[in-house]
């Protein structure tokens, strides 16, 4: 079945979908503050589970298409931003006196507002972008070609997200030389990722179309990252 716009209800498989991305989305903020050597590269341990939000926004737009997409981006983002204040709320509480667990929680949670600004604009701009470029190839495609939908929509979507982060966060504290090793680095792993979980992709859309009989083609439909009615 397929249609041009999403359906008006939302599915049980659907909520699973949109649970699963912002609760990686959160996961992968609040683990991201670890390093980890994999191989010789520096990269956050969020690398484990961040591109899986990805993944799971390109299994929403194939599927429900863009404005059910949009929906969960903005949703992740208010989520997101639910779960830092509450983070910060807990650490300016004043600990037990027998607790000896502040500097550490300080360390471990207490995000720096530089960092927080860059994580926020550069999750939204490549979610959007990414939605965006799978929805219009899906159209162009005529929905022929998932992977590469999928594989080129990350590779736009996560070279932004890749880019805005690591300069935003630190421009003028790495070199510039590092800074862009960092951003190729970041993208071209994530990037992987996506291309390795493409038979995941695959079933899991597949499932989704049969299980709610929907395969959204957005064809008229306005792209404005700052609708949620439509």
């Amino acid at each position: 079945m397929t249609r041009s716009t999403a359906p008006a209800r939302h599915s049980n498989w659907f909520l699973l979908v949109a649970a699963l991305f912002v609760t990686s989305l959160i996961v992968s903020n609040i683990i991201a503050v670890k390093l980890i050597d994999v191989a010789g590269m520096i990269l956050p341990a969020a690398i484990v589970i961040f591109p899986i939000s990805y993944i799971l926004g390109d299994v929403l737009t194939e599927v429900y298409g863009f404005a059910r997409a949009r929906q969960v981006i903005w949703l992740g983002f208010l989520c997101n931003f639910f779960a830092v204040i509450a983070i910060s709320v807990g650490g300016l509480l004043p600990a037990a006196g027998f607790w000896g667990g502040q500097e550490a929680y300080d360390l471990i949670l207490g995000a720096v507002p530089r960092i927080l600004a860059a994580s926020f604009l550069a999750y939204l701009v490549g979610e959007f972008v990414n939605a965006y470029v799978l929805a219009r190839l899906k159209v162009a495609m005529e929905g022929r070609h998932l992977w590469v939908r999928t594989i080129g929509s990350t590779l736009a979507g996560q070279l932004l997200d890749s880019a805005i982060f690591i300069t935003i966060a630190f421009a003028g504290i790495m070199p510039v030389e590092v800074l862009l090793g960092a951003i190729v680095t970041q993208w071209l792993v994530k990037s992987a990722y996506e291309a390795l979980a493409t038979p995941l992709t695959y079933a899991v859309v597949g499932f989704l179309k049969r299980a709610d009989d929907v395969d959204v083609y957005d064809r008229d439909i306005h792209f404005r990252p700052f609708t949620v009615s439509e």
